[in-house]
């Protein structure tokens, strides 16, 4: 099984892909998509749209686990975030893709074993769960595999 897992955002947005053999996860793709802060929103809705629906369409997943959206302080930017939710979720229905999500407490207690569990914890414990290359990640991208670490896990 091949799972898409996605920290959304409209600035940055981390994805990953792995494949679940068994009780083995191997990492098949991860980046942080970065969207052009120059250019207007929807400019950046497309962006989302299109990277998603690049990355549906070469890796060909079986299910989205998507983390779901956790508005802060600011109401705008949470606004904005589940804006681009929307459109990942569009193009994942548009590929016939099962879309599932969790909270970051969720995420967290499958990946630590603690849902108060911090970046660094989940950064070390990603790095344990699934072999990563040495290159410098930010946090999106940690948090995109560890979404498809919580589905894999969740569905043996």
């Amino acid at each position: 099984m091949k799972i898409l897992g996605i920290d959304p955002g409209y600035d940055r947005i981390g994805i990953a892909v792995i494949e679940k053999d068994g009780s083995k996860n191997t990492l098949l793709h991860s980046e942080c998509f970065t969207t052009d802060s120059k250019t207007g929103f929807y400019e950046r809705l497309v962006a989302i749209q299109n990277r998603t629906l690049k990355i549906l369409d070469k890796f060909q997943p079986n299910t989205l686990a998507i983390e779901t959206l956790f508005i802060t302080k600011n109401q705008k930017t949470g606004m904005r975030v589940a804006e681009a939710r929307g459109v990942i979720a569009v193009a994942a229905a548009q590929r016939g893709v099962p879309i599932f999500e969790y909270s970051p407490p969720e995420i967290k207690a499958a990946i630590t074993s603690d849902g108060k569990g911090d970046k660094t914890q989940i950064i070390k414990m990603v790095g344990l769960l699934v072999k990563i290359d040495s290159r410098k990640r930010l946090d999106d991208e940690y948090d995109a595999i560890a979404v498809a670490l919580t589905h894999a896990a969740r569905y043996h």
